[in-house]
């Protein structure tokens, strides 16, 4: 079985993080610590901002929790009340949608299309506010269609938020460090100080650093928001892991060549998926920007026929041939809220990418019409 729906890096934590946490525990650093973070960590992050983002922020506008997952819980819970909307554009991180439900809001796709690049416009994201919209969610680059903003399609999008006071935007920054142009990054709160009050920037060293079993995301974001979102925190797990939190210092504050070499790495396989993808017949793909995951739209398979004489009707339908005739394992962009779609990670080896796809191939040219 070849699994490309892996949404995790394949690499190993860096010894240099992993040492920092074996001294943590050597030290006896092992009980609570501050619901928000350690002073060491919250200083890691605020120098990360600075360095990397030019963002400067004060101690407590910045906090850590136990993975990105976990910001995204505690802002909602912190802010939605019954039926408040949050608008998503997709595809998009299929938790966003249990995040908001659990928190009691509603989830409010704004669907993109390939040949938008996957990116809302303005205009879109205009006619999708309401009176109970109160957050605009924006991943770039995104999970799962690689999709990266400029500074001026954020800025634009952060025009039409600035005109409504009742509305804030959420920026999920986790895949910032993959990114395969040469177009610097950009966030939303280091482009508009005026709307820093409305922006809350959320990140964590899962993906950059190939530490997601560790479990630690942090944010920076208004003083009011954050002290709302520890009393959640508070009152869910408290504090992260204090030994994630040692690693997570090492990470932040340490040296960055793990990074960069990694997203070497990323770009080589994407080239690798991209030059694969252009030869499997019905599967058309736009080369991602970012992130490790490939989006393609096979929505020209439906209605062919399977070897049993099952006919392939929606992406799922898709996923499960793969999987059962040879025994690839990808996701259907239905899961992310864009159906017709498969979501296919180069997060793997070279060569196990090119043996996926041609076994893909062989699978769809397997199809036939009815």
């Amino acid at each position: 079985m070849i699994d490309l729906s892996a949404g995790l890096p394949d690499f190993e934590t860096p010894e240099i993080i992993g040492q920092a946490a074996k001294d943590a525990i050597d030290r006896g650093e092992t009980r609570y610590t501050a619901i928000d973070g350690t002073p060491e960590l919250k200083a890691a992050i605020r120098e990360k901002f600075r360095r990397e983002n030019g963002l400067v922020f004060a101690n407590n506008e910045v906090m850590a929790s136990a993975g990105a997952k976990q910001v995204l819980y505690n802002a909602f819970m912190a802010t939605l009340d019954p039926g408040d909307e949050v608008i998503l554009p997709t595809p998009c991180w299929l938790s966003y949608f249990d995040i908001v439900q659990i928190s009691g809001g509603v989830p409010m796709p704004l669907p993109t299309t390939l040949e938008a690049g996957f990116k809302i416009t303005p205009a879109q994201l205009r006619q999708a506010i309401t009176p109970r919209s109160r957050w605009v969610l924006l991943n770039s680059p995104s999970n799962p269609s690689g999709a990266v903003y400029s500074a001026e399609e954020l800025n634009a999008l952060l025009d039409v938020i600035s005109d409504y006071p009742n509305l804030a935007a959420m920026a999920d920054d986790v895949y910032e460090h993959m990114r395969f142009t040469d177009a610097p990054f950009a966030t939303p709160a280091a482009l508009r100080p005026d709307l820093r009050d409305r922006i809350l920037t959320v990140n964590a060293v899962s993906k950059a650093y190939a530490m997601t079993g560790w479990r630690l995301g942090y944010c920076a974001g208004p003083a009011d928001l954050l002290h709302c979102m520890k009393i959640v925190q508070s009152q869910s797990t408290s504090s992260p892991s204090s030994i994630s939190q040692a690693a997570a210092v090492a990470a932040l504050a340490g040296p960055q060549n793990f990074v960069q070499e990694a997203n070497k790495s990323y770009r080589l396989r994407r080239d690798v998926m991209i030059e694969g993808l252009a030869k499997v017949p019905g599967i058309e793909c736009r080369p991602p920007d970012g992130a490790f995951y490939a989006f393609v739209r096979v929505s020209k398979l439906f209605g062919l026929q399977r070897p049993s004489g099952e006919v392939v009707k929606t992406d799922t339908d898709l996923t499960d041939y793969l999987l059962e005739a040879v025994k690839v394992v990808t996701v259907p962009g239905s899961e992310f809220g864009l159906e017709g779609h498969l979501r296919l990670s180069f997060a793997s080896e070279e060569q196990e990418i090119k043996r996926a796809l041609v076994l893909i191939s062989d699978a769809i040219g397997n199809l036939t019409y009815v």
